[in-house]
């Protein structure tokens, strides 16, 4: 199974998201910009996607949730050591209340992962990322894993009768 994204304008992600109503799309809105998310195993409808092989998939994303993305480029030395360390995080996801859905994604012409979650809101994220403790600048002290820093953005997905 693959995951593909796509970003753009509110209004642009959601002209694309019309013109396929047959495709499972979720929208998200962030600040800034909006991601179009598509998982399938077949081919993408996006024309210029970022590629992600799923790794790792709990439950099923929904149109309202908050959406959590951790962006974390790794070396190619590292690659093993962060799909051993983070490829078995859906047991404890799925315990949190709050929890939706979960997806593990490693970059296909690309050295950054994204460990995806969906939520109802922010505060049940919050208490998960802390049992968990998704803190990567502890292992970056002691492995030479990233390229550059990890970071997140977050997204809220809205039913289009509501977003507009």
């Amino acid at each position: 199974m693959n995951l593909y994204m796509t970003s753009g304008t509110p209004e642009f992600m959601q002209s694309i998201k019309k013109k396929h109503p047959n495709e499972e799309l979720f929208l998200l809105h962030g600040t800034g910009n909006s991601v179009l998310i598509h998982e399938t195993s077949n081919k993408t409808v996006f024309q210029v996607p970022r590629k992600y092989k799923v790794l790792e998939s709990v439950g099923n994303f929904s149109h309202n949730g908050y959406f959590v993305l951790q962006h974390i480029p790794i070396t190619d030395e590292g690659k093993t050591i962060f799909e051993h360390k983070y490829t078995n995080l859906g047991p404890t996801a799925q315990k949190e209340p709050g929890f939706i859905a979960l997806r593990v994604l490693e970059p296909i012409k690309s050295e950054t992962y994204i460990i995806l979650s969906e939520w109802t809101g922010p505060s049940s994220y919050e208490v998960w990322e802390k049992t968990v403790n998704l803190d990567f600048s502890m292992i970056a002290d002691k492995q030479n894993l990233f390229t550059s820093a990890p970071y997140i953005s977050t997204y809220q997905s809205i039913e289009e009768e509501e977003a507009f």
